[in-house]
């Protein structure tokens, strides 16, 4: 399934139906009384969070969305039928922004919460609602309102409670299949994550979802690059797990190239609390890991792990320490 995190959509609820102007015709009745019925309401437009749903692809090949008009009344007050509603259905935690991408409208974090969009016209009302003491035959009737109208932008954010970063192939989608019920695609090659990974990993009871992003290189938080974009999709994990390639040149330097990266990014994602893994630590040996870790030490407080994706050495612990930070109430 391709990957898509944002769309631009139009909107546009139906007009309610027009009011019915009318009077009685019977058989000996002369003048009968005025019996036109009212327009039925125009379909409004909705939009609800399904878990069913990852992507926002379906919204990049139709992007008009207009919910139908309601009828208009008829005699014998018979009111007009209204227009269906449109429900689109949208991934669990996409934020919904006005057409300047500034103004939020919604942002859907829970199975089946829904959220009007455009509402649609109220019907108009037909010469019987305007009947009197003082005016027994009105000719009046009222219009149809006209349905909302608007253009809006559909934001992805994949919930989850931790969020792998690292640079390109530390191993990240490597980890994520081992601890995990993902199916990551992996290679011995940068970028081999093209797009956002999710996983659920099972401790006992405890049952927690793995974000993994494509990996971040030096002035992604500029654009360069794949990471940036993808970003946003931890923003919302408890805690970051960071993964560093033990073998590469200068695995500090790495660290601190994506710490800096994720302070530049904003949004408060260097706050988070990290966790660190030194990971493909099978292809050195014991004294070389603990001559980096030691280094690693010097330049942050935050715990940290040696571990083997491939041999799933240290992935026990590490999860174990990761799923001390998430709460059970708020596992998936």
């Amino acid at each position: 399934m391709r990957f898509l995190d944002e769309a631009k959509i139009y909107l546009k609820a139906g007009d309610g139906g027009n009011g019915c102007l009318s009077f009685r015709k019977e058989k000996f009745i002369e003048f009968g009384g005025p019996d036109g019925g009212a327009g039925g309401n125009g379909g409004s437009i909705y939009v609800t969070a399904v878990s069913a749903a990852n992507t926002l692809i379906d919204y990049r090949y139709k992007q008009h969305f207009k919910a139908k008009k309601g009828e208009n009344g008829a005699g014998q007050n018979k009111t007009g039928k209204s227009g269906d509603d449109i429900i689109l259905k949208v991934p669990i935690g996409t934020q919904i922004f006005d057409e300047d991408k500034i103004t939020e409208i919604a942002d859907l974090t829970r199975e089946g919460q829904i959220v009007l969009l455009a509402q649609g016209g109220r019907g108009g009302l037909g010469n019987a609602h305007f009947k009197s003491s003082t005016n027994r035959a009105p000719r009046k009737t009222q219009d149809g309102g006209v349905g909302e109208e608007r253009w809006i932008w559909l934001k992805l954010k994949l919930i989850a409670d931790v969020g792998l970063i690292g640079l390109p192939n530390a191993g990240k989608s490597t980890f994520i299949s081992a601890v995990t019920n993902a199916n990551a695609k992996t290679g011995n090659y940068p970028f081999s994550t093209l797009i956002p990974q999710l996983g659920t990993v099972r401790l006992e009871e405890h049952e927690f979802i793995i974000a993994d992003i494509p990996g971040l290189i030096e002035d992604a938080h500029i654009g360069k690059g794949l990471g940036d974009k993808f970003l946003a999709h931890v923003e919302r994990c408890t805690v970051l797990l960071h993964i560093i390639d033990i073998s590469s040149e200068n695995p500090v330097n790495d660290y601190l190239t994506i710490r800096h990266e994720i302070k530049r990014y904003g949004k408060m994602l260097d706050e988070k609390p990290e966790i660190i893994a030194l990971n493909k630590a099978d292809i050195v040996n014991e004294e070389f890991s603990k001559k980096i870790k030691e280094a690693l030490k010097e330049r942050t407080n935050n715990e940290i792990f040696v571990t083997s994706a491939i041999s799933g050495n240290g992935c026990k612990e590490l999860i174990c320490k990761v799923a001390d930070f998430i709460p059970k109430t708020t596992a998936w």
